[in-house]
Parts: structure tokens; C-alpha cells; sequence
């Protein structure tokens, strides 16, 4: 970091729940089982990507002029994916943390988000391949700063390949496993079988984390209303409209009802869970309506019986989400309960903005700072456990400021 600059968060205590790499198209290729490698390159969606050069064409040439480069101190929030530093190269991420200034980052894909399609109706052997070069990518790419906190995705295909990937990204390092909140095909993501999957992350105390891209998609016949298709915010059709975004929580919201009222949360106690990039404003409702549910079922459903307390407790106890910079975090921090709501930058993808310490800063405005505190940082530290190092959760610099 260049002696003058001062960090954005300016020497407070703030970790930061969601960032990205925005990575090149030959991204897995050097961690991909062989075997498999040409079955992936030949995948439609593979094609696709490689094919959309919009985002990708030139960034290394940009990222190795120096004249570009050295703006990059006062264009850290505002130059957004592949002109972002540290967007793709992991020694450059080092100094985008430093100018940031956050405690620590969990680190998501955004080329691999929901594992090209392959956990739907691709060979199996395929998609588990897929996942386990983007672990290996992740871990390596997290690897050169104790504070990037890599995320590791588990298919849910198939009950034994999930405990071996799971294990193997553990053994890698990885401190989140990620899985899709759409359902698997032929059985619940409750099923018992995958409580191999939930034991390794509790024994690891890591979390389970959701993230935007694993979720069911709006049904296309929504698009077709006898108008003109409205573009996305960058200009194409594969990110949201006003439309397409109000089925973002649809998934995640009967996945984790599922994991609460079949019982997992409570075989795993220890076990967190997180909801990221997903938005937040549906989770009060969701919390009430699932304590609706337990009330009317309770007399017949003996699973209902065995939980250790009401679904939106549970919630309480051992589910945090990220609430998206336009929503309002004093809100549902009040409706949801401190437990519950985490900072994120979405560095370096636009959707972040500009500035979202000043936009959830000012939607925390009236909120108790405890209640603030646990936003900006407590609630993070809680949901990561064991995969967030003792000495970089309240870095000494950071709390005597």
C-alpha cells in the first residue's frame, strides 16, 4: 500500500463476508484432474464463458501498466471486476486488502458459480471434478495471506463423492464448504446421508455457506410478457432484473427451512451456516412463517417434537446472512435479532457499490453499537469459528483504534 493512503475502513474493526476473484478463462485448467479436463472445456457453458470476452479482454495488458496501476489507491472501490486490483492476481490482493483495510475476507468464485451446470444433469464424476479444481483453486489462490478465508464448493449428488470432497477441502485448507441452496436431483439436501459433510465441518469449525448462483432461477416464461426483454445492469441478460431478482431467497429459504426442521442444525449444534450475496429482507418473514409451520404441524409431525427450540431460535443461534447495500440493516437487525446480519463489500463486482460501509453505516443509524458491532465484525467471527485464526479476529491495531 502506498505510504499515503489511508484504508477505507479507516483502522475499524470490519470483516468483510463476501469478495470475489474475477478469474480468467483457463482459471482450472492447472488444477484439474486430467482426465476430465477436455470433457470440461467441451461443456456448453464452458463455451459460453470462454466466447464473452466483454469482461476479460485485455486485463492482463491492464493490469501490467504501470500508469494504470498506479491508481490504484484512490480507484480502490471504484474501478469494479477485472480492473480491480487484485481481481485476479493473487499478489495483487494482497495490497487491495491492505487499501481496504478489513480484518479478513472470505473469498468466493465468480466463474465457477454454480459449478457450470453440472450438479443438475452433468456425468458425475464430471461436476465432483469441477468442484475439486475450484477448491484446489481457491485454496491456492488464499494461500498467500493468512487473512483470505477461501470457500470450498460440495456438490450434493452424490452422498459418499460430498464426505471425499468435503474431506479434501478441508485437508487443503479451505475455511467455508459452500453448497447450492437449489435442491439436489432425487433427494432432500436434509437427507441423513450427508451427515458425514456436516460432522467434517463442525469437527473443523467451519461454517456451511449459500452464495448467490447456486440457487433455482426464475422460470424462463416469466421473461415472456408481450414486451421488449429488459437488460441487465451490465447491459446483457445474464445477471438480474427487478424480476429475475425476487426469486434470488426462493432456494435458500426451503433448503435451510428443510436442514432446521429435519433436524440438522440440532444434530450439528456447533455447525454455522451462512446466506451470502443472497439478500436479507425476505428473512424475518421467513423466520416468522417458519414458527408458523412448527405451531400448525407441531400435534402431528414427531420431528417437530425433537427440535431443541422454534425454527427463528434456531435461526438465531446458528444462521447469519448478508444483507444486499440497498437494504435496510437497522430493519432487519431489529425484526431478525442481532444474531443475524453480516457486513459485505462483494469486492470487486459492481453490485457492491461504491461505498457500503457509508450505505449500511447509514441504514445502522439509531442502532445500539453492540447491535452495530455484531454487524461489522462479532457476527462474522461467530459464523467462521476455527477457520478464522484467534489473532485476526480483533486484530490489537484495529481495537485500539
Amino acid at each position: 500500500m502506498p505510504p499515503t493512503a489511508v484504508p477505507y475502513a479507516q483502522d475499524r474493526l470490519v470483516h468483510d463476508a463476501d469478495s470475489h476473484l474475477m478469474e480468467l478463462e483457463d482459471c482450472l485448467d492447472p488444477y484439474f484432474d486430467k482426465r476430465y479436463l477436455q470433457a470440461y472445456h467441451d461443456l456448453p457453458y464452458y463455451q459460453h464463458k470462454v466466447g464473452d470476452r466483454r469482461w476479460s479482454q485485455g486485463a492482463r495488458r491492464k493490469q501490467d501498466d504501470p500508469e494504470f496501476r498506479a491508481g490504484a489507491a484512490e480507484n480502490i472501490l471504484l474501478r469494479k471486476n477485472y480492473e480491480a486490483l487484485g481481481s485476479f492476481r493473487r499478489e495483487d490482493r494482497r495490497a487491495a486488502l491492505d487499501l481496504l483495510g478489513f480484518a479478513s475476507q472470505l473469498v468466493f468464485t465468480t466463474f465457477c458459480l454454480g459449478n457450470f451446470g453440472l450438479d443438475e444433469g452433468g456425468p458425475v464424476e464430471l461436476a465432483y471434478a469441477a468442484a475439486q479444481a475450484h477448491n484446489r483453486m481457491m485454496t491456492d489462490f488464499c494461500s498467500v495471506d493468512r487473512r483470505f478465508l477461501a470457500t470450498a464448493y460440495i456438490p450434493l449428488v452424490d452422498f459418499e463423492r460430498s464426505a471425499e470432497t468435503a474431506r479434501e477441502a478441508i485437508e487443503l485448507g479451505a475455511k467455508a464448504l459452500m453448497i447450492p441452496s437449489k435442491c439436489p436431483p432425487g433427494h432432500s439436501p436434509s437427507h441423513v446421508a450427508f451427515d458425514p459433510v456436516w460432522a467434517q465441518a463442525q469437527e473443523a469449525g467451519i461454517p456451511i455457506l449459500f452464495h448467490v448462483g447456486g440457487e433455482k432461477k426464475l422460470e424462463p416464461a416469466y421473461f415472456e410478457n408481450g414486451m421488449p426483454r429488459v437488460k441487465d445492469f451490465h447491459g446483457g441478460e445474464e445477471n438480474f432484473t427487478s424480476v429475475s431478482f425476487m426469486a434470488i431467497p426462493d432456494s435458500v429459504m426451503q433448503t435451510l427451512a428443510c436442514l432446521i426442521i429435519d433436524g440438522v442444525l440440532d444434530r450439528f449444534p456447533r455447525l454455522k451456516f451462512g446466506a451470502i450475496e443472497l439478500g436479507a429482507s425476505w428473512v424475518p418473514g421467513w423466520m416468522r412463517f417458519m414458527d408458523s409451520a412448527h405451531a400448525a404441524f407441531f400435534k402431528n409431525e414427531e420431528r417437530l417434537h425433537r427440535l431443541s427450540a422454534r425454527p427463528s431460535e434456531i435461526v438465531r443461534r446458528q444462521v447469519r446472512v448478508t444483507p444486499y447495500p440497498h437494504e435496510d440493516a437497522g430493519w432487519l437487525i431489529r425484526e431478525a435479532g442481532e444474531e443475524v446480519m453480516l457486513f459485505s463489500s462483494d469486492f470487486p463486482h459492481v453490485e457492491g457499490g461504491r461505498n457500503p460501509l457509508k450505505r449500511f453505516g447509514d441504514s445502522l443509524d439509531g442502532t445500539p453499537a453492540a447491535a452495530a458491532q455484531r454487524f461489522w465484525a462479532d457476527n462474522f467471527i461467530d459464523l467462521m469459528g476455527a477457520g478464522l485464526a484467534e489473532d485476526l479476529r480483533r486484530p490489537k491495531h484495529l481495537i485500539a483504534a
